[in-house]
C-alpha cells in the first residue's frame, strides 16, 4: 500500500521509500526511514499536501511525493 493511499487518523510502518533520487534523499533526511511508524494527523482542506507525525514531529509532504512511499502493518488509531 502507499503512503498517499492513507486516511486520516491511520498509522504505518514505513517500507520502502522510492523517487527520483533528490526526492528520496530528501524525504529520507525528513526522518522517512524503512521501519519508521507514521501517523497520519489530516489531509489540506483541498487533500494536498497531507500532514504526517513521524518520530514526534509533523510533517508536511504532497500527495504525490507521498505515492512514492510503501507501507506496511496499516492500522487505524483509536
Amino acid at each position: 500500500m502507499r503512503l498517499s493511499e492513507l486516511k486520516q487518523g491511520q498509522s504505518a510502518t514505513i517500507a520502502r521509500v522510492g523517487g527520483s533520487s533528490l526526492l528520496r534523499r530528501r524525504i529520507l533526511e525528513m526522518g522517512i526511514l524503512r521501519g519508521t511508524e507514521v501517523y497520519v494527523e489530516k489531509y489540506a482542506p483541498l487533500k494536498d499536501p497531507m500532514e504526517l507525525i513521524v518520530k514526534g514531529y509533523h510533517v508536511s509532504l504532497r500527495v504525490e511525493e507521498a505515492a512514492n512511499i510503501d507501507v506496511d502493518n496499516v492500522g487505524s488509531a483509536s
